[in-house]
Formats: C-alpha cells, sequence, structure tokens
C-alpha cells in the first residue's frame, strides 16, 4: 500500500472521526466528493471495525481514513490495518511504536495535537501529518490554546510535514483561513454532524443550525465513558441543572441515575454520559450530549454531505477571489 499525501486531495476538506455520529455513508460521501471522510473506531470491536473498514472501500476508492484516542486501548488497531485501512490518526496521546506498525504496512498516519511541543513529538515519532486542534472544537478538546495562536506555531514547527488545522471551522471563509496560515487541509467536525448522512438525532441536528457560539460551553459535565476529558458541547437541562448544583463531582449530581434515553444497539443511557444524542434513540435526547464547537454560528441548514463538501470549497474559492 502505497502512502497517502494530504497534498493531492482534490479538495482539502476532512471531515472529523465524530464519534458515534460518523457512518460509512457520510465518511463515503466525503472522500466521493474530493475531501477525506472517516470513521471513529476507538470503542469498536476488532471484526466490527474490519467490517466498516471493508464496507467503506466498496463505497468509495478515494482515501479515508480512521481514529483512535489513544486515552483508550486501540484494541482494532491490527484489524483496520489488515481490513486496508488507507489512513490511521491518533489523537490524546503519543504511540510511535503503533506509528511504526503502521508505517510497515504502508498505512499512513497523522497524530492531532494540541501544543507546538506535541507537534514537534509527534513529527519526531514519525507522523506523516498532524492534526492542529484549537479550543474552539467540538466534542472532546485536546487543547488549551485558540486556533490562531497555536495554529502558526504548530505550521513553524511541522517544516514540509503537512498540518491539518481544526477546530471552530464551519465555512469556506474559515478554511481560506486556515490554508493562508499555512495548513495543508482543513477538519471540520460540527459541521458534518448537521449533515444528512450522519446519524445524529433530528432534533440534535436542529439544535446546532439554531445555536450560537455562545450557546456552547467547555465543561466535564458529561463524563460517563471518559472522565476527567474536556468537551465542549450546546448547553442544555442536563448540563444547567448540573451547574446550578455547584457542579458537583460523579456521585453527587443532580438526577445522576436518570435513564434520559435508550437506544437499540446500547441499551440505556443515563444522564451524564457522554453518548451524544442519535437518530436511534427515544426519550429525553436533548438531555443527552450535545456535541457541538463555535462554529455552529455559521451552520444554517442540513445538507447532504457531498453538497457541503462542493458548497465548502466553492465558498473557499470564492473568499480567495475576493481578496485576491
Amino acid at each position: 500500500m502505497s502512502r497517502v499525501d494530504l497534498r493531492n486531495l482534490a479538495i482539502p476538506i476532512l471531515q472529523a472521526p465524530i464519534g458515534s455520529v460518523a457512518t460509512v455513508d457520510l465518511a463515503a460521501a466525503v472522500s466521493n466528493a474530493g475531501g477525506m471522510g472517516s470513521l471513529a473506531l476507538t470503542w469498536t470491536l476488532p471484526d466490527t471495525a474490519a467490517r466498516l473498514v471493508q464496507c467503506l472501500h466498496s463505497r468509495t476508492r478515494a482515501p479515508f481514513f480512521v481514529n483512535f484516542v489513544l486515552a483508550f486501548a486501540p484494541v482494532a488497531f491490527d484489524a483496520v490495518i489488515d481490513a486496508g485501512a488507507p489512513v490511521i490518526t491518533l489523537s490524546w496521546g503519543h504511540a510511535p511504536h503503533l506509528i511504526q506498525r503502521a508505517h510497515r504496512q504502508g498505512v499512513t498516519v497523522g497524530v492531532q495535537v494540541g501544543t507546538a511541543e506535541d507537534a514537534a513529538r509527534a513529527i519526531g515519532d514519525g507522523a506523516d501529518f498532524v492534526i492542529c486542534q484549537g479550543a474552539e472544537a467540538g466534542g472532546h478538546v485536546q487543547s488549551a490554546f485558540e486556533l490562531a495562536t497555536l495554529l502558526p506555531e504548530v505550521v513553524r514547527h511541522a517544516g514540509s510535514v503537512p498540518v491539518v488545522a481544526t477546530g471552530g471551522l464551519a465555512d469556506g471563509a474559515g478554511i481560506r483561513w486556515a490554508i493562508g496560515q499555512g495548513a495543508t487541509a482543513a477538519m471540520l467536525g460540527t459541521r458534518f454532524v448537521a449533515t444528512a448522512e450522519s446519524a445524529a438525532h433530528p432534533s440534535y441536528k436542529n439544535a446546532i443550525v439554531r445555536a450560537k457560539g455562545a450557546d456552547t460551553t467547555l465543561t466535564y459535565c458529561f463524563d460517563g465513558g471518559w472522565p476527567g476529558a474536556a468537551h465542549r458541547v450546546i448547553r442544555n437541562r442536563t448540563l444547567e441543572r448540573w451547574e446550578a448544583a455547584g457542579s458537583p463531582p460523579h456521585g453527587l449530581r443532580p438526577g445522576e441515575g436518570d435513564i434520559v434515553a435508550t437506544d437499540p444497539a446500547r441499551g440505556e443511557i443515563w444522564r451524564y454520559d457522554d453518548m451524544p444524542a442519535m437518530q436511534s434513540m427515544t426519550g429525553e435526547v436533548m438531555d443527552c450530549c450535545l456535541f457541538a464547537g463555535l462554529g455552529v454560528d455559521r451552520i444554517l441548514d442540513t445538507p447532504s454531505a457531498r453538497e457541503l463538501v462542493e458548497h465548502l470549497w466553492n465558498e473557499c474559492r470564492q473568499e480567495a477571489y475576493s481578496k485576491s
């Protein structure tokens, strides 16, 4: 397998690995449109992960990537390599032995970083590209720095190694800005949650469309499944009740024993779980975790993923033309 070079993408837009709401349909649509789609496979068993990669291969001939969060054991790592995943990204940690293992099979590896020092280390470990995450990002946030501050530093440290910018980017102007700062590509997460192919619950998608950046907050509220990891969400009843109680720790939170939703595949969803509101859930789904970044101000619809990628790239090029 030959390495994938991000500089050869027809459209330099990556769909972030947005946890459970990322689907094969979504990833395939993004890749087929000229960008690069993804699946989040950290918590997926090896056989299932391999089937998903094979299914995605059957839907697109274009590159895609799968992600593993290194705060957890990457149990399906070897399985996705054997299944032919062309690109793997790693976040929330460093694992040079995994990079080397992937490289032996010709797999390209990207590493998400939250500091310039992390970027230098990732490159030293052999990363083929680095993903520079700003604190504006939705979901679990690895960085404490705004993207505008961090990106130029990471680009300087990266040298000839491609840099992907992410965190609060949601439109063509943001993509154009990131490329102007030296990024090779931009990665968008919340923007792809609000697409037709996303597995997010319709009420969750509508909340993203209606929300403003001020409606989001960085918190530790939804820690079920991943304690101690900061995450950015849209404010909801669960969060506000927790804050009103003084943001107490596990065991002392209001409604902690509540089952707010049920899911055919996942069973009961507890109030402070980090499982987002899924289209397959029933119950008080809007009390579930509603991951979203600061870019929600610029998300006004829920198009198909292909339409979105094409629109974003046209918007980006128009932005560049208007400033030339």
